[in-house]
This record gives structure tokens, sequence and C-alpha cells, in this order.
């Protein structure tokens, strides 16, 4: 799993607009107020798979969530400097409740940190720089991902000296294992899509 925060869901369809796409929270309130299962009977088989359907994508979404809280928490300040740092038009890559989370838990860890232990540091050392303390997203990390758009002259490896053996073509609908940093400008672009 990548250390980096993906897009928040919204997709591109094929005249290149913006598609309004369900949240995660969304799509699981939606599964509760589910008004099939009321109609059908009791003892219906197709009942039972029906709920182990709903339930099994409930877990999903849900794990989904959890995974994307636990990253806001390890890089906060990263997370919230990002937000900041966007374009007007770009789309942010948290939905305001996870951009509200994490507003609010930098601002509860820097209240913690203050009144636990930095009240009781020397004058000059009080202070303290949530960017420089908490440690950046591994950008070098792999990740799997599906080319949606044919991709030509990537370069994998752009460190190297030598880059001519490190150059690759990206095919429509091949699924590739590489680095975040390498392919973080074709995620954004919506080129590739990480799986």
């Amino acid at each position: 799993m990548s250390d980096v925060l993906s897009d928040d869901g919204s997709d591109v369809n094929q005249d290149d607009s913006q598609e309004d796409v369900m949240t995660p929270a969304e799509l699981i309130a939606k599964l509760e107020e589910e008004a099939n299962l009321q109609r059908v009977k009791k003892g219906d088989a197709k009942a039972g798979i029906h709920r182990m359907e709903i339930d099994r994508i409930r877990f999903v979404l849900s794990s989904y969530l959890r995974s994307r809280l636990q990253k806001i928490e390890k890089f906060f300040p990263h997370v919230l400097e990002k937000e900041k740092s966007r374009g007007e038009g770009d789309p942010s890559l948290l939905s305001p409740e996870e951009f509200a989370f994490a507003k609010e838990y930098y601002a509860i860890t820097e209240t913690y940190l203050k009144a636990v232990a930095l009240k009781r540091m020397p004058s000059n050392l009080q202070t303290v720089d949530m960017l420089k303390a908490v440690p950046e997203p591994c950008l070098d990390s792999f990740v799997f991902l599906r080319v949606k758009e044919r991709q030509e002259n990537i370069l994998v490896e752009p460190e190297t000296d030598d880059q001519r053996e490190y150059v690759v073509d990206l095919e429509e609908g091949s699924q590739h294992l590489m680095r975040y940093r390498t392919i973080a400008p074709l995620v954004s672009s919506g080129a590739v899509q990480l799986i």
C-alpha cells in the first residue's frame, strides 16, 4: 500500500467532463437505506445473499475509509500543506469531512504537544515546526496501477544516468508495479489509476 493519498474517487468520463461519483461514506449510507431488502420475504435465499453482499461492500468501503484516515493521521501537516498549495481549479484530494478531520487533528496534536512537552522546555525550544517534526510520505514506494490511456516514453528510474534502458511505454489496460513518484503526474491527470 502506498503512503500517498489517492484521488477522492471522482472519475473522468469519455468526454472529459467531471462525473459526480458518490464518496464511500455516501455509498455506505445509501446501502443502509436499501429498500429492496424490506420487500423480500424473510426465508428467501436471495435476501441472505443480497445482505451478505451489502455487508461485504460495507466492509470494503469502511476499510478504505479507515486506511485514508490512518494516512491523514500519519502525515497530517503534509496533507494540509498540499491542500493549501493546490491551485484554485484543481480538485481536492480530500473530502470536506477528511479536510475537517485533518485540521482538527492538527490543532489537537499541537495543543497536546504544547500542554505536555513544550511548556516544560526552555523558552527557545517552545515551538515546533510540524512539517519538520512529522515524516513526509514516501513517494518512492511502489504502487500497482492500471493504465487508462496509452503513455509513451515514461522514465521509470529518472535518477540514473543511463536513461535509455529505463524508458517504458504503458499500453492502455495494462497493469504495472512502479514507484509512485514516477507516475504521480499520470495519476493526477487520470491517465493511470491506482489499484
